[in-house]
């Protein structure tokens, strides 16, 4: 499915495939839904200028992600998707902006495209040319990037919360369980800050990029448009340094209360294999099969043997408790 946005409608309308469909001056937004290497070429052959395969798309370079050819401008940036999912992902997405129209090469569908479609078709927002589109789009982008980090941000307060204030209002102290839910939901917060931090940077190039593109360098509009879209980007990217080291200050906290539970777990054991060794002991000692043993038969044998075991007991568990181990 192919989503064609016309200039003079100021509204989008989809075709199964390009084809042989006429393309007019109007239509300055291609956005190419997983398209097919056949489809691909055909549009080539209307635009006059080659589009990145998948393949392509995924080189790491920033010199095969940001390039400019056959009077074209090429750029590839990676962005996160499956937000709400336990396993979000970044997509590769290629834009090729030309004089007069902008072409969209995707394989997924970002939440931010989808936005910024119902927004542009619902608020009849006006997109005159392919580098106008190109810098509004970039700014949901990067809006849609803020959305995650306040999320993300709110979570894992949430996450923070449980974890050291399960004490408060006479709750239960957190439990082993519950402390391991605590570090999934940590690792998952900090794979989707992982990803988002990486999208950031891609789109930091990108906009670094078309500011020097000659669709931009002329429109002093645009331009300081593109700029105020790079701050937002600069600083997005500080909040996620500051996210990420608070996930990992969260990691750390929650792996030391584990290691607090599991000591005190440890300590209990201990505690209590000091407290039955002294009866053991006195056990052991008359549980022997000597003939002469002068307890054997006197009358508070029993009783005597009993008393020491509990005193045994006692003793121990008396120190411990007034040393507060206990």
């Amino acid at each position: 499915m192919h989503r064609l946005y016309s200039r003079a409608t100021q509204q989008f309308y989809s075709l199964e495939s390009i084809g042989s469909t006429v393309l007019s001056d109007d239509i300055i937004w291609i956005d190419l839904d997983n398209p097919t290497v056949e489809e691909e070429r055909g549009l080539e052959r209307h635009l006059g200028v080659e589009l990145p395969t998948r393949d392509e798309m995924k080189d790491i370079e920033p010199s095969s992600r940001l390039y400019r050819e056959q009077d074209a401008t090429y750029m590839t940036a990676a962005l996160v998707w499956r937000v709400d999912s336990d396993t979000p992902e970044l997509t590769n997405v290629g834009f090729v902006l030309t004089a007069n129209r902008l072409v969209t090469i995707r394989y997924s569908e970002p939440k931010a495209f989808r936005v910024f479609k119902a927004h542009a078709e619902r608020e009849r927002t006006v997109l005159p040319s392919g580098a106008a589109t190109i810098v509004t789009l970039l700014e949901g982008i990067v809006d849609r990037s803020a959305e995650i980090l306040e999320q993300t941000g709110q979570q894992v307060d949430a996450i923070s919360r449980g974890i050291f204030q399960s004490r408060a209002a006479g709750r239960p102290r957190r439990t082993g369980r519950a402390l391991e839910e605590a570090l999934t939901r940590i690792a998952q917060r900090q794979n989707l800050m992982a990803k988002t931090r990486e999208s950031l940077v891609s789109l930091g190039r990108m906009s670094s990029f078309l500011m020097v593109a000659p669709e931009i360098a002329g429109d002093s509009d645009l331009r300081e448009h593109l700029k105020s879209v790079g701050r937002d980007i600069s600083s997005l990217t500080d909040h996620s340094n500051f996210l990420m080291a608070n996930i990992s200050f969260l990691l750390d906290a929650s792996l030391g209360l584990v290691n607090i539970e599991q000591n005190q777990i440890i300590k209990i054991f201990s505690v209590a294999a000091v407290i039955f060794l002294p009866p053991t002991l006195v056990a052991s000692s008359y549980g022997m099969n000597f003939e002469h043993m002068p307890e054997l038969r006197w009358m508070f044998g029993y009783p005597m043997a009993i008393g020491m075991m509990l005193v045994s007991a006692i003793i121990p568990y008396l120190w411990f408790k007034s040393k507060g181990w206990l």
